[in-house]
């Protein structure tokens, strides 16, 4: 009687000797060991030193850069030869190093007791050179500018010193007086405006001048006409100033 042994197929896949084998794998590339890195102590101190540093140095920038003082402003406006009253001042703040010569506001007591050379506008940061001693005051006197050429302009001419204004020409112009006379005398420098750059002789500078009110017609008539010189008084110059 046949069984179910003798049915089966006999395969090579049935072969106990037809097993799998395996190739062992290669192992895997070993890699070199890297060498360790040597420390450099004096390169971290010295990259710290300049990180320090340059904080350090903009800390201090921006602490320089922060520091203000007080000054003086104007706060209403002031004319040419006027005493300068406490409440035409206010204090404000200003960056130091600036360079303008700015008056402190711990001297506007002093401040008060002295007078304009000029017109003051409100909102102006006070200086120096707009005030001058009480016995500058110019209160009843006409106000004129004068543009002076090289020639006319006495070298070293500074506010506050008293002048005589002249004619100095002879011809024939519409103007009164005549060739060396004194349109004013005793007038008072105001202000001085220096040309922005010298060109020779066509560098003009712009001198403010308080004279009598008589005296302002032919001032400024001979002033228009190029035809003034001026003179300084001698020991009649500015008294000082503030600061």
């Amino acid at each position: 009687m046949p069984t179910d042994r003798d049915t089966l197929p006999r395969g090579k896949a049935g072969r106990a000797d037809q097993q799998t084998t395996w190739a062992p794998t290669a192992p895997a590339a070993r890699r070199l060991p890297a060498p360790a890195r040597k420390r450099k102590p004096a390169l971290a101190a010295l990259a710290v030193l300049l990180i320090l540093g340059g904080a350090l140095g903009a800390g201090l920038l921006v602490l320089q850069s922060g520091k203000r003082v007080a000054a003086i402003e104007i706060s209403a406006r002031i004319g040419a030869g006027q005493r300068i009253p406490l409440s035409a001042m206010q204090q404000v703040q200003i960056p130091t190093g600036t360079g303008l010569g700015f008056v402190p506001w711990a001297e506007a007591a002093q401040v008060a007791r002295f007078f304009t050379v000029g017109v003051i506008p409100a909102g102006t940061l006070l200086t120096q050179g707009m005030v001058a001693p009480s016995g500058m005051s110019v209160t009843g006197k006409a106000v004129l500018g004068l543009a002076l050429k090289d020639g006319q302009l006495p070298r070293g001419l500074q506010t506050g010193d008293h002048i005589d204004i002249y004619q100095v020409s002879d011809s024939q112009q519409t103007c009164p007086g005549g060739s060396g006379a004194v349109l004013s005398g005793d007038a008072v420098v105001l202000a001085i405006g220096r040309p922005a750059a010298a060109t020779g002789s066509s560098a003009v500078a712009d001198v403010q001048v308080a004279v009598n009110p008589t005296d302002a017609g032919p001032v400024a008539c001979n002033a228009a006409n190029g035809m003034v010189g001026i003179a300084v008084l001698p020991g009649a110059g500015p008294a000082g100033g503030v600061g």
